[in-house]
């Protein structure tokens, strides 16, 4: 699954996982708030991080970057 549009914006499930992200959660978290299967959280947070948006904690847990936050913030 692809966390990013051809035009360069966020697809709809990239923001909720995102947003999800705001406070540091897990994985299992993250599903349980997006509503998402976790495989695809796994994938996601796998790409965001890659793109620099998210930071992973070594609790295991992920939050925004600074990054990030501005990308969620803009639209």
């Amino acid at each position: 699954m692809a966390c990013v549009n051809t035009d360069g914006t966020l697809t709809q499930s990239a923001r909720s996982v995102l947003a999800a992200a705001r406070e540091p959660a897990t994985p299992d978290e993250i599903a349980g708030q997006t509503g998402l299967p976790l495989y695809r959280i796994r994938s996601s947070l796998r790409e965001l991080h890659d793109a620099g948006l998210l930071e992973a904690q070594l609790d295991g847990r992920y939050r925004l970057t600074t990054a990030g936050v501005e990308r969620i913030d803009e639209g």
